[in-house]
């Protein structure tokens, strides 16, 4: 698949299934999201891959989560499933430093290319997947469990795996309506 066949005709996968990426597309996954823009080399990206027994670790952690935050008892009990969703979870986490020149909005936003280049790099390689957020990314829980600083940020959860289902056709946006030119 060429570039911008990749690029214009992305959709989020919600509905994944066994294979993740095996061990070579994982890499080529890894080597994508180390190419995001990065001022300053500060590389300030962290990510916790979850297969197998770290989905149910990833869990646990939701789980823990939603009693922490006294959500309803059907939540609690859905919470440790939400990772099972997809063979594969990639945590991605900005590890904010402290720079006078980068400041923390680039250095989030640059952990979220990480993210869209990784989910681009499955793509390309025939999986696919979906980046979630939610009210897990912002739980201290959730934080504390992967041993996180106050300063950094849960940009999102990459669930990778095998489509199940065809993505619907997209209805293309007027561009009009988002970008104006300045001449």
């Amino acid at each position: 698949m060429d570039a911008l066949t990749l690029l214009l005709n992305r959709t989020s996968q919600p509905r994944l299934e066994a294979p993740a990426p095996d061990a070579d597309a994982l890499a080529n996954i890894k080597r994508a999201a180390l190419r995001a823009p990065d001022h300053a080399s500060l590389t300030p990206w962290r990510f916790i891959i979850c297969e197998g027994a770290g989905l149910n670790k990833l869990g646990a952690l939701f789980e823990q989560s939603a009693i922490d935050t006294d959500k309803s008892a059907k939540e609690i009990e859905r919470a440790p499933q939400l990772p099972l969703r997809a063979p594969m979870v990639i945590i991605a986490i900005a590890k904010v430093q402290e720079s006078p020149k980068v400041p923390r909005v680039e250095q989030v936003a640059s952990t979220a290319c990480a993210v869209m280049a990784m989910q681009m790099a499955a793509i390309a390689q025939g999986f696919q997947g979906i980046w979630r957020t939610g009210s897990y990314a912002q739980c201290d829980t959730v934080k504390r469990g992967l041993n996180l600083t106050e300063e950094d940020e849960i940009v999102g959860f990459l669930y990778l795996g095998t489509a199940t289902i065809e993505a619907p056709e997209r209805k293309p946006h007027d561009l009009n309506q988002f970008f104006e030119h300045w001449s």
